[in-house]
């Protein structure tokens, strides 16, 4: 109930929540809502490019699709890339943290090194590269983001579980004989539950980012899919005529991203008051 508290009293975090919670209802029920839920592939070319109007009300693109359904329709797959990019990170870099911040020795330096390689090299460059080599689609834009957000997760789990390490209640379970495994999933793990909710609140809303980005490079989803960056990188050629082209899936995406990051901070000055916000 604390918590509940807290959250309602911060305006900016419950803004953050109302935006995630509209998009995951809109993922859901956007195929049954979107004026022309057909526009996800099909063409109309006699009504190409109109603008904002009463029947279609954020206009149209070059083949004549309406863009308030595409957008629409995007969500659900903006959530679902979302969701499965920052889930596999976290598959990935929360064992291994665990493992490199428990144990001592080569094998933790080696966790943490190869972490600190993909730390120091800039993500898109890297998920370009990676996307590039795998081959251009929408599961190569899933994977190599995958592959370049696990070392976020490791870091934190790293720290997080030194920390906990040097604490009274492991040394007091290690000498009633608790084996690793068990102190690291029932004991280290929970109790740093609400750094690793905060890091995946923020890095859905960088993932959705990112994922716009290699679409708009080319590098992410295939036409006709309704995806947000392929929209942007499609009207570049139409601007600036066609402005409500690029305008509205460029807000989009603005809102998505800022709904997470309003939630991540509002979470993470109710979650971790050390790293509380100055207002």
């Amino acid at each position: 109930m604390l918590i509940v508290k807290k959250m309602l009293k911060d305006k900016p975090a419950m803004l953050g929540l109302a935006i995630v919670l509209l998009a995951i209802i809109i993922a859901v029920i956007g195929p049954y809502v979107a004026p022309y839920p057909q526009d996800a592939s099909a063409s109309h070319l006699m009504r190409r490019l109109r603008p904002p109007s009463a029947e279609h009300i954020l206009g149209t693109d070059n083949l004549g699709r309406d863009i308030l359904s595409r957008i629409l329709l995007g969500t659900r797959g903006a959530l679902g890339i979302a969701l499965s990019v920052v889930g596999g990170a976290m598959l990935i870099g929360v064992p291994l943290g665990l493992i490199a911040g428990y144990s001592r020795g080569p094998l933790s330096s080696i966790i943490m090194r190869v972490t600190d390689v993909f730390l120091s090299l800039p993500q898109l460059i890297l998920a370009l590269a990676l996307a590039q080599l795998i081959g251009a689609s929408l599961r190569s834009a899933m994977i190599a983001l995958t592959f370049t957000y696990w070392p976020f997760f490791a870091r934190i789990v790293f720290n997080e579980t030194r920390r906990l390490r040097a604490s009274l209640f492991v040394d007091a379970l290690q000498g009633i004989g608790a084996n690793r495994m068990r102190i690291l999933a029932y004991h280290i793990l929970p109790n740093m539950m609400s750094s690793l909710i905060v890091r995946a609140t923020l890095g859905l809303g960088f993932t959705i980012l990112m994922a716009a980005v290699l679409g708009f490079l080319g590098m992410g989803a295939a036409p006709p899919s309704p995806d947000w960056g392929l929209m942007i990188a499609q009207s570049r050629v139409y601007l600036p005529d066609a402005w409500w082209y690029v305008t509205f899936p460029g807000l989009a995406i603005l809102v998505m991203v800022l709904g997470f990051n309003l939630l991540g901070d509002g979470l993470r000055d109710i979650l971790d008051p050390k790293l509380r916000r100055s207002r």
